[in-house]
């Protein structure tokens, strides 16, 4: 095993001990079904609009957005628990979503979408903790696309570039900008406003 395969191991086993860990305590009824429903479906449809960048690369339209709404208006862990959804349905739904190797599927798909529940960790009650929880989350979705170029996409890097060098360029200018600007979008959006006019604040 490389070295490179070696660091993709540890961080997807770390991340599914950790996120089998926050999950503790979410109980699931009708409403968060039908809430789960419909961010799982904005968050395919925003992901199947594609956005062309001058590195050759595409990105969606704010697609990360749904998820972090969730995680920090309703909860982190139905955001993340609908996330895995949402890297499951990529397969079939999303054109360019369909892995390359059985791999990919552990430390992208499901890493990727569920990590933006992470965005709900710190708590919604104050600006800076949910700027806290929207950087945690990016930079773990940063993490599995650029882990993921590296062990799945190595043979596409660019002459000189090599395999980590290529994965970083790429996913950095096509996740940064992309999460930079959602995280914009949720911060400006009134938090507080917004939970109590789902019924939030009551429950919390």
């Amino acid at each position: 095993m490389t070295v490179s395969a070696l660091i993709t191991v540890v961080f997807t086993v770390l991340y599914f001990a950790c996120s089998l860990l926050y999950l503790r305590g979410l109980k699931i009824g009708t409403k968060e079904l039908c809430v789960s429903g419909l961010i799982i479906a904005l968050t395919l449809i925003l992901e199947s609009v594609r956005i062309p960048l001058p590195t050759g690369t595409t990105t969606s339209l704010c697609s990360p957005v749904p998820l972090m709404l969730l995680a920090v208006l309703w909860d982190g862990r139905l955001a993340l628990v609908s996330g895995w959804v949402c890297g499951i349905l990529a397969m079939f739904l999303i054109p360019g979503w369909q892995p390359v190797h059985w791999g990919q599927f552990f430390v992208e798909h499901l890493v990727c979408f569920s990590s933006l529940g992470y965005a709900g960790l710190f708590g919604h009650d104050r600006r800076w903790k949910v700027l806290c929880g929207l950087t945690l989350a990016s930079l773990l979705k940063l993490t599995g696309h650029v882990l993921s170029g590296v062990v799945f996409f190595s043979q596409n890097a660019w002459d000189g570039w090599g395999a980590w060098g290529y994965s970083l360029a790429y996913n950095i200018s096509q996740n940064v900008p992309l999460c930079i600007l959602s995280a914009v979008i949720v911060l400006m959006l009134p938090a507080q406003t917004l939970r109590r006019a789902i019924g939030k604040e009551a429950l919390s």
